[in-house]
């Protein structure tokens, strides 16, 4: 016997062998199909008995095989079943002549038969015969297993009858004694047919009794071989007893007879089971089963019997299988250390030349039983020689698919998994022993002609092994890999083997590996803005609670991957992801782009070149969101080395990420801003905290007006519904004077709505008023070029007193030329508010911003300001000094008054006669109490206000004539107006009107009379403040100016007045006293008009009280005719 029976284990010894084989050509999917019937049967209830048959099938048994059942007849083919198909009762003859040569190879040993016949019908199918059963198709043949029951009946008669013949034959010496094959004929063997017998019949006691008789009788004649049987015969029997489940697992085991089934109820409570395997209260049982092995023993014994099996080379069939039927007996018993040393031993049985196919078969079940024991690597190792075996170089057709197949199951013994999920964390296994493993099944797959397997398997190999490739390794294994996908590209589809095993696919989250994932929120000039009365619509129901627990936890998830930036339908998104190539050389990827759920969402997929060894590697990765709602960004794909990986987020570990969820509202409108001046680079320092879209850039004079035309575009798809301007200063610390920025916006708008692709044109105004008349260090400059300004310190009542200037200033270093530099900055932020589209509708408006920035060079500014008096009460001279600072000759013009022409750095004084302003009538700013924190801002606002009525009365200009485009600008006084001046410029509440003879007396007016003619005097006062003036003594008193200091009040001789030259005035707000003089002698003469208060109005001021001066010529009367 050379061929070993792997599939036994101890209690195959109580079974029969029954062999199920075909008969002529039966198709077999249906031959299985039947055997798998058959085979269900495997244990039978004897009728009027309490014993059961155990029935062992085989449907490949070899003759040889069969010449050892006289050793052990469990090996012993007692029954036949074949199975064949008939078609037409021609063929019948023939199939009972093949069925009646089946029966003669196992004729020897054969108790009974039986022929299953399908597909024959007629008179022979209606023949009732125990041996043949006809059906009429695979199909329709329920009652097979009831046949086959039958039949087993019949083989345990004929059983059971050897057995009785047995225990009442009384010939003693005459029974036949048995041989193995190769002992030779006159060699005297032993009755163990006997013990054999009682095991098949299912009396475990009898059987044990007489094993133990028959070992002691062989250990006294020394023949080994059949010791060693009886040996294995009474393990076998005692395993029975102490594991009536079965040792061949849970595939293989068997449900206890009755009789046995009533001895176990008592032995064995569920749960109750030791290390051993068996109850813990089987002691008394054992003890009163004498003859019965413990489990300990059990394991000697078969080592004893293993041992004799051993003195007998041609007894290795039986060795090996003792073997295993001892390892299936430890591995219940949980001594996997033990069971190691029996498969050791196996290993080195010698059985002869083996062919390939025993090989495989005797590997394989090595690496069953070490995977039964728990030896994982072990089993993985023999399973992988099987493989190997399968391939052999002697074999004339390799079997890849079945190495292929034997490959797959070494995986687990190894530590390895095809799913690349189970990667993560630290590394389990030895890497290069899987790494060898995966290579052996790219070739086995290769071979088999499956190079999308091969693909797979590599790209596996790569993704889970790159940390232990060396760069050499790393070249390779993509080189291979690009070899087979240019045949062959790699997806992400499960592949699906024959036996119904997935493959994963393998996605190449290390080619490149991320490390960081960023949403990016859109430009400046893109970021959708909620209007402020709907930020709340659109937020989470609200909690009555400050704090609930419940709520914090439902909405942890979403809170802590949310962004608080939102997305536009129809607008690029960015998505930055830091990445690093871990190759040694250069890494190009492909169609890399963006995996998203939520919304619709189109990928613009990019490729990029990464150098070696690159270190972290930004990139960015856009598309574009179709329709609105939430986005989640939840990974990337790629394509390297022809295969397209999609890689989650949540398969790749230390990737920091800010969150991958973010809000994408309805489409917005698009707005392209474009100016009349360049674009400027950004500034150092930013103008504001907010970021700008666009900035300008422009150098004007002080006082300089310049036009600043924007064209907006829209760029979008969507309509321009609505528009808004608004402007802000963001420069702080310089005074502007008037409107800094100005536009309309009536024209633009009356173009909405603005359709894709229009434009509208906008012209904004920017005039800059700056104070420069306080600037220190630019007066400390002109003082030492020689400049007079001496009437700085009526300057500007804002400045600060001057400081000290430092000595030995050097202008040629750094810090004098940074003083010397005169320059200031004037920067604004033009802000449009847009909206349009299904995004208005949800309340939604864009902002372009357009950065202004003006470096404001001085053009004139006044070093000193005074009034003096004119000959009208109601108006004064304005005298101002002049200083032109830039390098250019310019011309200072004023309302009615000549041109100033100053030259570079030049000073000159130009006095302009105005008429006194009435402060009182200029309205008032309007103050709001939250504005004006002090009397001290209201009183600087309303100061303002006076100076922007005297500038614009006064109409100062410039012009700087050396420039071709001659640029103009306005000279402002109204940081250089101090409160003396303003005093003086003031036109007195109370004014006085003086007539003489009905005219005007004022503006250096004479009025002539005659002498001796009576003049009129008349003297009108009105009051137009708010206080009551009153009342009021007028005295007038004539004198004589001799224009050398003298002036001579006593001329009652030559001025006489008509009435008294003294009136009263009471509290009036127009008042008009009327009088007489009579001038006596020719000559110039002066009034000097009085007053004497009364009352409270002591404390008006006196300017208040300041009449014109009157100047009479009395002239000669002509002498008339004739006198």
């Amino acid at each position: 016997m050379s061929v070993p029976d792997y599939m036994q284990c101890a209690e195959d010894h109580q079974t029969v062998l029954v062999v199920v084989q075909p008969v002529g050509i039966v198709p077999e999917d249906q031959f299985f199909k039947i055997y798998k019937r058959i085979a269900s049967v495997s244990q039978v209830n004897i009728r009027d008995s309490q014993r059961l048959l155990y029935i062992r099938y085989r449907h490949h048994y070899l003759p040889e095989n069969n010449e050892w059942g006289d050793f052990q007849t469990h090996r012993k083919v007692v029954g036949l079943v074949s199975i064949t198909t008939c078609d037409t009762v021609k063929e019948w003859p023939q199939t009972a002549e093949r069925f009646h040569g089946q029966k003669e190879v196992y004729s020897s040993t054969l108790y009974d038969s039986r022929l299953l016949v399908f597909g024959l019908q007629g008179e022979i199918a209606e023949q009732q015969r125990t041996d043949v059963a006809f059906y009429p198709s695979f199909e329709d043949c329920s009652d097979v297993e009831k046949r086959v029951e039958d039949f087993v009946e019949s083989i345990f008669i004929v059983l059971e009858s050897k057995r009785l013949d047995r225990a009442t034959d009384k010939s003693g010496d005459k029974i036949p004694l048995l041989c193995v094959p190769f002992e030779k004929k006159d060699f005297v063997g032993l009755d163990t047919d006997t013990q054999l017998a009682l095991l098949h019949a299912g009396m475990l006691q009898d059987a044990l009794v007489h094993y133990h008789m028959a070992v002691e009788l062989l250990k006294g004649v020394n023949d080994f071989l059949w010791l060693g049987a009886a040996l294995e015969g009474l393990c076998s029997a005692s395993v029975i007893f102490h594991y009536p489940g079965g040792t061949a697992g849970k595939t293989a085991g068997r449900r206890p007879s009755i009789s046995q089934a009533a001895d176990a109820g008592k032995r064995h409570r569920p749960g109750a089971l030791t290390a051993n395997g068996i109850s813990a209260d089987t002691s008394t049982e054992i003890g009163r089963a004498k003859n019965c092995l413990s489990p300990e023993d059990i394991i000697e014994k078969y080592k004893e019997a293993i041992s004799y099996y051993g003195k007998y080379k041609s007894a290795g069939v039986i060795e090996l299988e003792a073997c295993v039927k001892a390892v299936r007996v430890l591995a219940i018993q949980k001594r996997a250390r033990e069971a190691s040393e029996f498969l050791q031993n196996a290993v080195y049985i010698n059985l002869g030349q083996l062919s390939e196919e025993e090989k495989i078969q005797r590997y394989s079940i090595l690496s069953e039983l070490y995977e039964l024991i728990g030896f994982h690597r072990k089993s993985a190792f023999f399973k992988r020689v099987a493989a190997m075996q399968c391939v052999a170089p002697t074999i004339p057709e390799p079997g890849w698919k079945a190495c292929y197949k034997l490959l797959l199951e070494t995986l687990p013994g190894y530590s390895l998994s095809l799913d690349p999920k189970d990667f993560k964390g630290s590394h389990r296994g030895w890497a290069a022993v899987q790494m060898r493993l995966l290579h052996e099944l790219v070739y086995a797959s290769r071979r088999m002609g499956n190079p999308a397997l091969s693909v797979r398997h590599l790209s596996f190999l790569l993704q889970t092994m790159l940390d232990f490739l060396s760069d050499q390794e790393k070249k390779e294994v993509t080189q291979s890999l690009e070899n087979y996908t240019s045949k062959c590209p790699g997806g992400m589809e499960v592949i699906t083997l024959p036996d119904g095993l997935k493959l994963p696919p393998v996605p190449f989250t290390k080619l490149p590996i991320v490390r960081s994932v960023k949403l990016l929120n859109l430009p400046v000039s893109l970021r959708p803005h909620k209007v402020k009365g709907l930020l709340g619509q659109n937020m989470a129901t609200a909690s009555p609670f400050i704090y609930s627990p419940i709520l914090l936890h439902n909405r942890s998830d979403e809170r802590s991957k949310k962004i608080d930036f939102q997305w536009v339908q129809g607008d690029v998104c960015e998505v930055q992801l830091m990445v690093y190539n871990p190759m040694p050389y250069e890494l190009r990827v492909e169609n890399m782009g963006l995996l998203t759920s939520g919304v619709e969402f189109e990928s613009l997929p990019a490729a990029l070149s990464l150098p070696a060894e690159s270190g972290l590697y930004p990139v960015t990765l856009v598309g574009v969101p179709r329709t609105g709602g939430n986005i989640t960004v939840n990974g990337y794909h790629t394509s390297v080395f022809g295969v397209t990986s999609d890689c989650l987020l949540d398969g790749l570990p230390n990737v920091k990420s800010s969150g991958c969820l973010v809000e994408v509202i309805p489409s917005l409108p698009r707005l392209q801003l474009s100016t009349s001046l360049p674009r400027s680079a950004p500034v150092a320092q930013p103008m504001s905290k907010e970021e700008l879209s666009s900035s300008v850039s422009v150098q004007l004079f002080n006082g300089e007006t310049q036009q600043l035309t924007i064209t907006l575009e829209n760029i979008g798809t969507e309509e321009i519904e609505g528009l808004e301007l608004t402007s802000k200063t963001v420069t702080t610390k310089e005074k502007v004077y008037g409107e800094f920025l100005s536009w309309e916006m009536e024209e633009a708008l009356s173009h909405l709505p603005l359709k894709p692709g229009q434009s509208v044109t906008l012209t904004v105004s920017m005039k800059v008023k700056l104070d420069f008349s306080g600037q220190e260090n630019l007066l400390q400059d002109l003082n030492d070029d020689g400049i007079s300004v001496t009437g700085l310190p009526i300057s500007s009542p804002l400045r600060q007193v001057l400081k000290p200037r430092p000595e030995n200033k050097s202008v040629s270093s750094e810090s004098g030329k940074a003083e010397y530099s005169h320059i200031k900055t004037l920067e604004a932020v033009l802000t449009f508010k847009y909206s349009g589209g299904a995004g208005k509708v949800e309340g939604y408006y864009r902002e372009l911003s357009l950065g202004v920035h003006v470096d404001v060079e001085p053009s004139v500014f006044f070093t000193r300001v005074s009034t003096l008096p004119a000959t009208s009460t109601r108006q004064c001279h304005l005298l101002l000094d002049i200083f032109n600072p830039t390098e250019h000759e310019l011309t200072v013009s004023a309302n009615n008054n000549q041109d100033l022409v100053l030259h570079a750095s030049e000073c000159q004084r130009m006095a302009i006669q105005v008429d006194k302003f009435d402060f009182e009538s200029v309205p008032q700013p309007e103050m709001e109490p939250a504005r004006f924190t002090n009397l001290r801002h209201m009183e600087e606002e309303r100061q303002h206000a006076r100076g922007c009525q005297i500038n614009s009365k006064l109409g100062i200009g410039w012009t700087i004539i050396s420039f071709h485009c001659l640029p103009d600008g306005e000279a402002s006084v109204e940081g250089v107006l101090n409160q003396l001046v303003l005093e003086h410029l003031q036109l007195a509440p109370l004014q006085w009107d003086v007539l003489v003879n009905g005219a005007p007396c004022d503006c250096d007016v004479v009025a002539e009379c005659k002498v001796g003619d009576a003049v009129s005097l008349e003297v009108k006062l009105t009051n137009m403040s708010k206080n009551t003036v009153g009342p009021l003594a007028l005295t007038v008193m004539p004198y004589q100016d001799f224009q050398n200091g003298v002036q001579n009040y006593d001329l009652d001789d030559a001025v006489t007045f008509i009435g008294s030259n003294t009136f009263n005035i009471g509290s009036v707000s127009v008042q008009e006293c009327v009088g007489a003089l009579l001038f006596l002698y020719t000559g110039d003469f002066y009034l000097n008009i009085k007053f004497q208060d009364d009352s409270a109005g002591r404390q008006l001021p006196l300017a208040w009280f300041t009449l014109p001066s009157v100047h009479i010529r009395a002239l000669d009367t002509p002498l008339q005719a004739g006198a």
